[in-house]
């Protein structure tokens, strides 16, 4: 697939997105910093959300609308609290776009209903993209598939009867630019729940472009997950851990954003294709040190050749040592001196 002037897919390096998400604190300086330090950092994308806490949920702070979990990261807030301090405000979204495309990244953003794509159409992103909690919400996978832009799925929580309805309904629609990307929903993620080898079957599964949505601490498992196929790779991102912040806890800074880079692109070259014997010139040099046959010792012609007078050391110039036992017992048709490699026009 494409995404503006950006190649999608296996045959090219991962494709990174840094997830600004809520780690802006509520500061548009802030969130500009963090687009400046993604693209220092190497990313190729930069993403936002678009959704304001009253298009989310309704204002009640009891009952089902308060994080009950002891083990969240938000536990004891109010969906309401949480999506007020988390959400991006919709007047920083085109300086945001404005800095992004500046520093070249390529800015694009989650709409959580159908009013944020509305809104979203008139600062002309590149792509869309769907999180994990609205992949099921077949209404604003029509609406934003109709807007004929490419379309990233987060399918976190996701059975394959969920998956393959949200597909039909993108392609139904018209979408014909269409990645998912496996995705745990849990923050953070541990490594053992990510279960990588999903992403290849999921390719197979659906014919679509795969990636990674990742919610781990570090850069281990999208790196990883580059050899099963990933071509995209997104990771929250923030200036800094230490100053906190809704997702900060489970956020790339910007060393290790760019070690990811790096690191996924090295991956992504390293797979390569099946192959044996040497992989290039450079390798083909190395063959020298293999071991062969030598004269260690200056060898008389007519003398016969033993294993006092030739050995298998390295270099490897000389017949290889899987001729030794044919070699020896052979007659030297000349003298042979001491640091020769072991030829057959020497040998009689």
């Amino acid at each position: 697939m494409k995404i503006a002037q950006r190649i999608i897919g296996r045959d090219t390096p991962p494709f990174i997105i840094a997830e600004m998400s809520g780690n802006h604190n509520q500061s548009l300086e802030r969130a500009l910093a963090i687009v400046d330090a993604a693209a220092d950092a190497g990313a190729h994308a930069l993403k936002i959300q678009t959704y304001t806490a009253d298009t989310m949920t309704i204002d009640l702070h009891e009952g089902d609308f308060v994080i009950h979990d002891q083990d969240s990261l938000w536990a004891g807030q109010s969906l309401y609290t949480l999506y007020e301090q988390a959400h991006t405000p919709w007047e920083w979204h085109p300086a945001i776009f404005a800095r992004a495309r500046e520093r070249g990244l390529i800015p694009f953003s989650t709409p959580f209903d159908e009013t944020a794509v509305d809104f979203l159409e008139t600062l002309h992103p590149a792509c869309y993209k769907i999180a994990s909690f609205e992949m099921t919400d077949l209404p604003l996978i029509r609406k934003v598939a109709r807007t004929g832009k490419p379309l990233i799925i987060s399918t976190g929580m996701a059975s394959v009867a969920e998956i393959e309805a949200t597909v039909c309904a993108a392609k139904a629609e018209g979408c014909e630019e269409l990645a998912l990307l496996k995705c745990t929903s849990t923050y953070p993620s541990s490594p053992e729940n990510t279960n990588l080898k999903t992403i290849p079957h999921l390719r197979q599964l659906t014919n679509c472009e795969i990636g990674l949505s990742d919610h781990t601490m570090g850069i281990g498992a999208a790196v990883a997950a580059v050899a099963f196929g990933a071509s995209i790779i997104e990771k929250h991102f923030t200036l800094s851990r230490a100053e906190g912040g809704v997702d900060s806890v489970f956020s790339l800074e910007p060393d290790e954003l760019k070690a990811l880079v790096q690191e996924s692109e090295r991956a992504w070259l390293a797979i390569g294709q099946v192959r044996y014997g040497t992989n290039s010139e450079s390798e083909n040099q190395s063959l020298a040190f293999r071991r062969s046959l030598y004269a260690v010792r200056d060898i008389p012609a007519g003398e016969t050749l033993t294993l006092d007078n030739v050995r298998a050391i390295r270099p490897g110039f000389g017949l290889s040592p899987k001729h030794l036992d044919v070699c020896l017992g052979k007659i030297a048709r000349q003298a042979i001196k001491r640091g020769t490699p072991i030829a057959w026009n020497l040998l009689i």
